[in-house]
């Protein structure tokens, strides 16, 4: 994790010198330009006043955060306060990915400072979510304990908002599941202000799947309904994957390394298992996949990554990422002359648990199946919902209940060849439903392949498989439940 790019700040060089000039310098440009912009300017700051924190406060908060100490900003607390500068109604701090959104990043950013206060926006270039949490929140709390009121007030009303792509929520939302760990409650709620390609997790939530080209009225609008729009949950998954020692893996962003993790013993491993393992273990909030749609993230993420220049935007992603589907094999596969390379269910074992059920249950991998992918949210891939909306007949049917967010449950279901993924995404036909589950056991074993390609929320990466050892992948519900604004 990068660290912070800014000094600490000395105690007599406070954050409220240095915002009070910057706030000046709007002020007499505004004038410059005439009455009437500083009026505006004016109203706006007005119409937004509580969304903003007492000076002390959001500058003892900033210090904390810059020097990495709880008590960073308590001289802070020691000067004397004005009159005029109230405890705000719902307090809101932003986190903004200036590489999402395009060229509009930095001009958003400026536009939340001018309308919020510069101290409550973070770039999180600069200020990484796990800090604001760790030392920016726990300001509060501290001084929440000393009797401070205001500090109270604003720990308990505070709300977030995360300007980004799916990546970028998750990555907070991560962080904030530390202060349920730790029983530092309430755990503020999330809006979001989608910047990112497919933004499956702002569509769920009533944040659309894009930010309008008018960003200026809509930043307003989207800042009013995270202030007043009702609360709801997100379930989240955590995932351990036990692999053969010496193996080489490139894991994403989202698995770390971890020697406390465990696969559950009671079941037992079809394959062998060697001497030495290795453990990773991370959390997802969208879905869990495994086959040729990560297969073909991993080389759109590869390209990207080598030439960033041919992918600035969502149009030219999705352009890309649709030529990656053609080339990859999912169409026209030069694997259809081996039939032991075809399906899934050559190198894939699955066993589920049910809802209020503690044994673990085979599932049969479809013959015909290339992807197999565990759904939380009913928006997948950009907004498709490739699960369905299913009749009460069929969920009788079949054992299902209507799938939701926080249901504790996942949707399991699989894609065949390419033109059947295809129709599944215009949502002319379903997904190959297989079941719904609590908790998800994978065995891999390698056979004929060499390698498999799996991903977390969009984040693919090649995991290498072996011909005698079984690589596990278990999957089962965080005990406690993500916070949401609903933007509906």
């Amino acid at each position: 994790m990068e660290k912070d790019s800014d000094k600490p700040t000395p105690a007599g060089d406070s954050s409220t010198s240095r915002a009070g000039t910057r706030f000046a310098s709007r002020e007499t440009s505004a004038i410059g330009c005439g009455f009437s912009n500083f009026t505006s300017f004016r109203a706006e700051k007005q119409d937004f006043a509580k969304l903003a924190m007492p000076q002390y406060l959001r500058s003892a908060m900033l210090d904390s955060i810059r020097k990495q100490d709880v008590n960073g900003g308590d001289q802070h607390f020691q000067m004397p306060r004005p009159h005029d500068d109230p405890c705000c109604e719902t307090p809101v701090v932003v986190f903004i990915n200036p590489k999402s959104g395009g060229r509009h990043g930095p001009v958003l950013k400026e536009r939340l400072q001018h309308l919020i206060s510069e101290e409550q926006v973070f770039d999180l270039q600069d200020v990484k979510p796990h800090e604001f949490v760790r030392y920016g929140l726990a300001c509060l709390e501290k001084w929440a304990e000393n009797g401070d009121s205001c500090a109270k007030e604003t720990r308990t009303n505070i709300r977030i908002v995360v300007a980004g792509g799916d990546g970028t929520v998750g990555w907070v939302l991560g962080c904030l599941g530390e202060l349920h760990t730790k029983g530092r409650l309430p755990v503020p709620p999330v809006a979001i202000i989608p910047l990112g390609t497919g933004n499956d997790l702002s569509r769920s939530f009533g944040w659309g799947g894009s930010f309008p080209f008018s960003w200026k009225s809509a930043i307003k609008r989207t800042l009013q309904r995270a202030t007043t729009g009702p609360i709801c949950h997100l379930d989240s998954w955590h995932v351990v994957v036990q692999m053969p020692g010496g193996q080489v893996v490139d894991p994403p962003h989202s698995l770390k390394a971890t020697e406390e993790c465990g696969v559950d013993q009671t079941l037992k491993i079809e394959g062998q298992v060697p001497d030495k393992v290795n453990f990773y273990e991370g959390v997802f909030y969208n879905y869990f996949s495994i086959g040729m749609d990560a297969q073909v993230a991993y080389g759109f993420h590869h390209f990207r990554n080598e030439k960033p220049y041919l992918a600035q935007g969502p149009v030219s992603n999705k352009i890309i990422y649709s030529g990656y589907s053609c080339s990859q094999g999912w169409f026209l596969t030069p694997c259809m002359s081996d039939p032991t390379l075809r399906g899934l269910n050559n190198i894939l074992s699955i066993h589920i648990k049910r809802v209020n059920c503690p044994d673990w249950e085979p599932i049969t991998v479809p013959e015909s199946v290339r992807a197999i992918v565990a759904l939380n949210l009913r928006s997948y891939g950009s907004g498709r919902n490739p699960w369905g909306n299913l009749k009460p007949e069929y969920l009788e049917k079949r054992g299902f209940v209507e799938a939701n967010a926080d249901d504790g449950l996942l949707e399991i279901f699989g894609l065949k060849q390419g033109w059947h993924a295809s129709f599944v995404m215009v949502e002319l036909i379903s997904a190959k439903h297989i079941a719904q589950a609590s908790s998800i056991r994978l065995e891999l074993r390698g056979g004929e392949w060499k390698d498999a390609f799996l991903q977390m929320d969009g984040e693919p990466w090649k995991q290498p498989m072996s011909r005698d050892y079984s690589t596990i992948v278990e999957i089962e519900r965080v005990p406690f439940q993500s916070v949401m604004i609903s933007g509906q």
